[in-house]
């Protein structure tokens, strides 16, 4: 396993300032944001001459690869909500946003095969995420599943054809947000080998009660990707709202916090032992969603703490006279 930097945790900087500050600081790749005007990643610009194998270059210069492309803003729009929830992500009617949501997240795959990158990270969406509860509309949930399978599976096959995976992240605002949910997508679309997860802890927490070690034990052929993110239940707090509580982020009276992993409640030896144990040997990329601290802080922070748990190779077994079983 290696220790990756979400890029988009220094939004406001190059791509090439930020790999100067994770390879600086013990990181060994970069998850790249790749959504429309994002500031860091032109997908125009890398598919045209030879910017792919220039940006290649400058990355491997501070001895960074590129673990995955983010394209979580704007696929969020291909199942929506598709009200002025999402205007602040693209403004128009359904159909545009739908159509600006597949454009962008096709562009980006087509920008991963480019730079050889395996994954590209993002979200469905979900047409409306009070459907889960089957009151006053028993039938919502089921429907927006029809929804998902007809519009997702075109998309993959895309995927494919560009030779890339789609690693949707789990969220509570999302079609796909626990353990059933994503076994029941992969079933909606024949099992598509293009369609999996990446993985973030701290966003499975959020559900209120899903084990991370079990979502790995039942999924791990999916997971093509880890986000390093941690979560706490401030449980003085939860008694006056339970952890779906709405407001700002910062609310001193929260009781669902999104952490740095080390400072929250995500059992990371635990969570990498399962990785481990179900083949996975790719990146955890650290995004920063702490409102209690900097990112500088969480940067010193996260490599310090989790690069030292990171196993880098599975058990290779016993093969003397006492253990000759391999696995033994």
């Amino acid at each position: 396993m290696k220790l990756g930097f979400f890029a988009a945790n220094y939004a406001h900087l190059s791509v090439e300032e930020v790999a100067k500050i994770a390879s600086s600081n013990g990181f060994e790749m970069l998850e790249i944001p790749a959504y429309i005007g994002n500031g860091q990643l032109d997908c125009d610009e890398i598919l045209a001459g030879n910017n792919a194998k220039k940006l290649k270059d400058m990355l491997k210069s501070y001895d960074l690869g590129i673990s995955g492309l983010s394209n979580h803003a704007d696929s969020l729009l291909i199942l929506g909500p598709h009200t002025e929830d999402t205007d602040t992500l693209y403004k128009g009617t359904k159909e545009e946003k739908v159509k600006y949501g597949i454009d962008s997240l096709l562009k980006t795959a087509q920008t991963a095969n480019a730079l050889e990158v395996p994954v590209v990270n993002g979200f469905t969406g979900v047409t409306n995420w009070g459907r889960y509860f089957p009151f006053p509309c028993a039938n919502g949930w089921r429907e927006t599943e029809e929804e998902f399978a007809e519009v997702f599976t075109p998309i993959l096959n895309k995927f494919k054809e560009y030779g890339v995976k789609f690693a949707v992240e789990p969220h509570p605002n999302n079609f796909i947000y626990d353990i059933h949910t994503a076994k029941k997508a992969i079933e909606l679309v024949d099992h598509h080998p293009c369609l999996g997860f990446n993985l973030d802890p701290a966003n499975i927490m959020a559900t209120g009660g899903v084990l991370v070690e079990n979502f790995i034990d039942e999924l791990g052929d999916r997971i093509f990707h880890v986000h390093a993110k941690d979560a706490e239940v401030v449980e003085h707090n939860v008694q006056r709202g339970g952890i779906m509580m709405q407001g700002d982020w910062q609310r001193l009276d929260r009781a669902f916090r999104f952490r740095i992993p080390g400072w929250g409640d995500v059992k990371w030896k635990k969570v990498i032992t399962e990785l481990s144990m179900v083949g996975y040997q790719g990146t955890l990329s650290y995004e920063h969603e702490d409102v209690t601290m900097s990112v500088g802080d969480g940067v010193e922070k996260v490599s310090t703490y989790l690069k030292p748990l990171l196993i880098k190779a599975p058990y290779e077994g016993r093969k003397d006279k006492i253990f000759n079983n391999p696995m033994g």
